[in-house]
C-alpha cells in the first residue's frame, strides 16, 4: 500500500451502557506513525448501524449532555418499528442520522488539527453490542 494512504482498525470495548468514548489519543498515536509529519486528512469511521462519531468537548459534562440530548430526541421506548434487542433499540438505528458514523479531519505537519476543547469521540447508545470497531484512515501527500 502507498505511503499516501494508511489505515488501521481500533477495537473498542464500549460496554453495556450508553457511552461516549474519547478516541483522540488513539487518533494522535495513529497519526504519529501514519502521517510522519505530513499534511493530509484523517477519516474516522465506525462500521456499525447503531453508533456514530462526534467532535465534542469531553470531561466537562458535554459527553453526558450529548447522551441526555439523544434521550430527548430518540427516547428508548416502544415507538420504533425496529424492535429486536433491548427495549427501545430501534432508536439506536436512527442515531447515525443524527451523529454520523464518520468524520474527516485536517492533519497539518502530522498533527490532528482540533480546536482547544475538541475531542474525537465514539457515540454508542446500543447496550446490546459492547464491542465496536473504528477504522482510522490517513490520506496524505508525499
Amino acid at each position: 500500500m502507498s505511503d499516501a494512504f494508511t489505515t488501521r482498525v481500533l477495537h473498542i470495548a464500549s460496554g453495556s451502557e450508553e457511552t461516549v468514548v474519547d478516541l483522540t489519543r488513539d487518533c494522535e498515536a495513529f497519526l504519529r506513525e501514519a502521517a510522519a509529519g505530513r499534511d493530509g486528512l484523517l477519516n474516522v469511521f465506525v462500521p456499525h448501524a447503531t453508533a456514530g462519531i462526534a467532535i465534542i468537548e469531553t470531561g466537562a459534562g458535554s459527553d453526558d449532555d450529548l447522551l441526555t440530548a439523544l434521550h430527548t430526541l430518540l427516547p428508548a421506548d416502544d415507538r420504533w418499528q425496529h424492535r429486536h434487542g433491548s427495549p427501545g433499540h430501534g432508536r439506536d438505528h436512527v442515531l447515525p442520522a443524527i451523529v454520523p458514523p464518520h468524520a474527516t479531519l485536517p492533519v497539518l505537519d502530522g498533527r490532528l488539527e482540533l480546536g482547544t476543547w475538541q475531542s474525537v469521540c465514539l457515540v454508542d447508545t446500543n447496550r446490546d453490542n459492547p464491542n465496536r470497531q473504528v477504522r482510522l484512515s490517513f490520506l496524505g501527500g508525499s
